[in-house]
């Protein structure tokens, strides 16, 4: 049935090998390479089965020796015994080389092929057992109802006191001590329980009277502990209050709710003059002299070298986050102490710790699959005797985060942009995204740090189908040209704009503005397309000729920090759509701008979603709403953010 099976240590050294004597030995390593490649190094843990070709592999890992269990059969067969198989295997292949695996002596035999045939043999017998055994229904006798006794349905409650009732003989002996004999025990104490509970009943009928004479005497030993005197007190005290109408009483006046306060902007009233262009002339070129309602470039920062990373209050974290970050793991710290972690063990934190992630905007499939990869890192492990399951998940969940977060790549925009530089073609760069994310607002904010680091910039005006898409892009030119005006870069313009108006076709505008491009020396092109969404096949279509013509070096996918699951899915289809309709070489998204984060507080989820489900890095992260609001991704900020 098995095809092959093999144990393998993370560092790649085969420990022991089974193959069958009908499958090619290169098959099997292609298939386990291939395991290995998209599932191990990927540190997608939560994935135990892969497919590839007609193979299915099974995957499962021992965290405590660092061993991999594989096995193989074909597609077509449905084996129902593997997962206890391969738990089975795994206990015998511990058990048995247990000292040697400790020992770190990985180059002596493992002799493991009879135990390897008799787990096997037993597995498949046991499971052979288990599907020809008939199914028959509990008889009586095994029922949960046969073991009650008449007794246990029919015993009185009068032997114990009600919940109820005890709290509040307490608070009657607080209020009568005075009055009560300390040494009163057993009916007394029970009559006047009877009693406090009458005077504190809001809509007794008149027959109650009648009642709380028939409790006082009753045995008659109330009468013997309270005076005249006192039960006169407690009648009056109950009549009092059943006599006072609802209608009259009066309720504490509440204080009245607030209104919204207005927000005061910084410059609330003061750039009134500055918005008024009646009086304003300006000429269709570049001005000459800064007008008035261009930006005061001493008021803008710089943007020189690489871009720092984002700080902890660039997501708004330090606020709201405080409340929930006490009772996450808090559940489970009292679990410590030099043990194995087992599944039951585990199973309750990750739980809670799902609910987390997706509350934090991660989709619900990305939090499912990185529960998994935890809960895969955890099982076996060994805590420490200081050590708590809460703090070990949250370490292990922040170092996944961190390496997901991590780009596999290195991706450095100023040292590619360089290097195009010195072989006398532009750097181009396409941006593509859904409707109203902030493409065109982003797109300007690199051009402020291309240009501050001394690059000449072409904007190329290829959303030829929203209303006032070029005047946006020529506004954004005319405002970067005054802060970097060319009296200040000899004479040389350093960012410009590329247009044919409206209705065009984008795929050939991108063309004729990177051939502009090379005859004037411009060093980066920014492509800035239309919004579209993901379901829109012609504008899909469009978006994947534009890309397949002009191959650009970098294209970005522009997404919302606040969109949560929605991230997935609108990747997930612009990376199919641009693979669908290419007719050659796929050219896929490499890399994300994330647009508003400054909006979102501490749920940073669409952050890991995106990264989790395109293995491509986040290459920039829009905080704000001026040329300077741009960061690079801090990894550790983000998960911090998360964790909280």
């Amino acid at each position: 049935m098995l095809d092959f099976f093999a144990v393998i240590t993370k560092g790649g050294l085969v420990l022991w090998y089974f193959q069958d004597a009908a499958q090619q030995l290169s098959t099997s390593i292609a298939a386990i390479n291939a395991l290995i490649r998209n599932v191990v190094l990927q540190e997608q843990g939560g994935i135990n089965m892969y497919n590839h070709n007609n193979l299915t592999l099974k995957l499962r890992m021992d965290q405590e020796f660092e061993l991999l269990f594989v096995l193989g059969y074909q597609k077509i067969l449905q084996l129902e015994y593997i997962d206890k198989f391969l738990s089975d295997i795994q206990k015998q292949f511990r058990e048995r080389f247990r000292d040697q695996l400790m020992e770190g002596q990985y180059y002596q035999s493992f002799d493991f092929e009879d135990d390897y045939y008799i787990v096997l043999k037993n597995a498949e017998e046991e499971h052979k057992m288990v599907k020809q055994a008939p199914r028959r229904p509990r008889t009586f006798e095994e029922s949960e109802k046969a073991k009650k006794t008449v007794a246990s349905m029919i015993e009185s409650r009068g032997d114990e006191p009600v919940k109820g009732k005890k709290k509040k003989s307490k608070g009657k002996k607080k209020g009568m001590g005075e009055e009560c004999n300390n040494n009163s025990k057993g009916t007394a104490v029970e009559e006047v329980v009877v009693l406090q509970e009458v005077e504190e009943e809001e809509d007794s009928n008149e027959n109650s009277y009648s009642h709380d004479v028939e409790v006082t005497n009753l045995n008659g030993t109330a009468n013997e502990l309270l005076d005249t005197e006192t039960l006169r007190r407690n009648l009056e005290k109950k009549f009092s209050k059943k006599s006072t109408p609802k209608a009259l009483k009066t309720k504490s006046p509440k204080e009245p709710k607030k209104g919204k306060e207005p927000r005061m902007w910084e410059m609330g009233g003061k750039d009134t003059a500055s918005l008024d262009f009646s009086d304003k002339s300006v000429s269709d070129g570049l001005p000459t002299a800064r007008p008035d309602f261009l930006p005061d470039p001493s008021k803008i920062g710089t943007l020189k070298g690489n871009l720092r990373g984002m700080d902890a209050s660039d997501s708004g974290s330090s606020g709201s986050s405080s409340k929930s970050s006490g009772g996450m793991f808090s559940a489970f710290r009292r679990l410590v102490g030099s043990k194995t972690l087992t599944k039951a063990d585990i199973e309750p934190v990750l739980e809670k710790l799902r609910d987390h992630l997706i509350g934090k905007n991660v989709a619900a499939d990305v939090a499912e699959q990185l529960c998994s990869s935890v809960e895969t890192e955890l099982e076996g492990k060994i805590l420490g005797t200081f050590d708590g399951i809460s703090s070990t998940v949250k370490t292990t969940l922040t170092d996944a985060l961190v390496r997901l977060l991590t780009p596999n790549r290195r991706l450095d925009i100023l040292r590619d942009v360089m290097e195009a530089k010195s072989i006398n073609r532009p750097y181009v760069i396409t941006f593509c995204g859904v409707n109203g994310v902030g493409k065109s607002t982003n797109l300007a904010k690199i051009s402020f740090w291309l240009i501050e680091n001394g690059f000449r910039v072409l904007i190329a005006a290829c959303d030829t189908f929203r209303a006032g898409a070029v005047e946006q892009l020529r506004t954004h030119m005319k405002h970067l040209n005054a802060l970097h005006p060319p009296e200040a870069h000899n004479g040389v313009t350093m960012v410009n704009l590329y247009e044919q108006g409206y209705g065009k076709d984008a795929a050939d505008i991108a063309r004729h503005a990177i051939d502009h491009s090379r005859k004037q020396q411009y060093d980066v092109v920014l492509v800035d397309t239309a919004g579209r969404m993901q379901d829109n096949k012609p504008l899909m279509r469009a978006l994947a000729k534009l890309i397949q013509v002009n191959e650009p070096d970098l294209t970005l996918f522009v997404g919302e920090a606040l969109v949560g699951n929605e991230a997935v899915d609108q990747l997930v289809k612009f990376n199919r759509a641009l693979a669908d309709h290419s007719t050659t070489k796929a050219l896929l998204i490499d890399g994300i701008v994330l647009t508003k984060f400054d909006t979102i507080d501490d749920k940073v989820g669409a952050a890991i979603s995106m990264t989790y489900i395109t293995k491509q890095p986040i290459v920039f992260v829009g905080t704000g709403q001026t040329y300077t609001d741009l960061r690079s991704l801090d990894a550790k900020a983000v998960v911090e953010s998360l964790m909280k």
